[in-house]
């Protein structure tokens, strides 16, 4: 089980937790004992996206620090994404903007019914870059352009239907629906599984260095923007930044 665990902050991804998430997978891409990984997270929520503090500290930060820190999230999605072990998404609550990067890059999403989800970024003056790739991977573009930039809201059902999620099931049947996910593994070929994997990757759309580094500059050049200036300090203010009606 790979957990997020900074329930306190709703699981948001800190400077921090990327590099833990990048060093986790890893280690059990090397682990020959580990025949499948369950990413879920601890408390209410599964992850509410990237932490506003760290999101903050990088408006004001020298492009070549935006540029790299940036880069440590799209390489972690990367190694999860490239993890040569089934990933199971064990979504236990909510999950918003990376959090939905987060689950694009699992094999299989189960969620519980009562959570909700949505790309927010667009409400910070922000724009969904990094996660982007897997998330069009995961989607498709006619999907992503549904829900990618309105920051609306949306159910487990929709989910389901825009592709994000595998099953939708109540709180109290969601570990019993991830040990059935599990469970064809304990019978199949590690390198068999992890070659199918691979093939599956490579057959889908590209997610290369050159489309890794065009969406971490996205990410760097929005931050420079007067609206993600606006966006985060409204938020911190505990305000309406002044593009919202």
């Amino acid at each position: 089980m790979l957990t997020l665990a900074r329930p306190d902050k709703h699981n948001a991804m800190s400077g921090q937790m990327i590099a833990e998430l990048a060093g986790a997978a890893e280690l059990l891409a090397n682990d020959d004992k580990v025949r499948a990984v369950v990413l879920t997270g601890d408390g209410d929520s599964f992850c509410a996206g990237a932490d506003l503090a760290w999101m903050r500290a990088q408006a004001s930060a020298p492009r070549e620090e935006r540029i790299a820190e940036a880069r440590k999230l799209a390489l972690a999605l990367r190694a999860l994404n490239q993890l040569p072990k089934p990933l199971i998404g064990r979504i236990n609550g909510q999950a918003f903007g990376g959090g939905l990067g987060l689950m694009s890059v699992c094999d299989v999403t189960v969620v519980v019914d009562t959570a909700r989800f949505g790309f927010t970024e667009v409400r910070l003056g922000l724009i969904p870059a990094t996660i982007s790739p897997y998330v069009l991977a995961r989607m498709g573009e006619g999907y992503a352009r549904r829900v990618f930039m309105s920051a609306r809201v949306f159910d487990a059902n929709e989910a389901r239907e825009l592709g994000l999620v595998s099953r939708a099931v109540p709180p109290a049947d969601l570990d019993s629906a991830i040990e059935a996910e599990v469970r064809p593994y304990r019978s199949a070929s590690p390198q068999a599984v992890a070659a199918a994997k691979a093939l599956a990757r490579r057959l889908g759309p590209a997610i290369d260095d050159a489309i890794i580094c065009e969406t971490v500059a996205l990410l760097a050049d929005t931050w420079e923007t007067t609206d993600a200036f606006e966006g985060i300090a409204a938020f911190f203010d505990h305000r309406r930044p002044h593009w919202q009606a």
